[in-house]
C-alpha cells in the first residue's frame, strides 16, 4: 500500500517510534486488559504501523541499492 493511505500522526514516526509504539499495543493486547472494540481498534492501528515500517524499509533499500550500482 502506499505511504500517502497512512495516517498523519504514524507517516511521521521515525522506525524506533514506529516500533516502540508496536510494542506497546502488543504488550496491552498481550495482557489481555481489553475488550473487544479496543482490541480491534489497536490491531488495526498494528496493520498501519506495519504498513509504515514497511515503506521506511522500502525507501532504505532503494537509497542503499542506488548507492551500489
Amino acid at each position: 500500500m502506499k505511504n500517502e493511505n497512512i495516517l498523519a500522526d504514524i507517516k511521521s514516526k521515525s522506525l524506533k517510534e514506529a516500533r516502540a509504539e508496536i510494542d506497546a499495543i502488543l504488550s496491552k493486547l498481550e495482557s489481555q486488559e481489553t475488550n473487544l472494540s479496543d482490541s480491534i481498534n489497536d490491531y488495526q492501528r498494528l496493520i498501519e504501523l506495519n504498513k509504515h515500517i514497511e515503506e521506511l524499509f522500502k525507501k532504505k533499500f532503494k537509497k542503499f541499492q542506488n548507492r551500489n550500482d
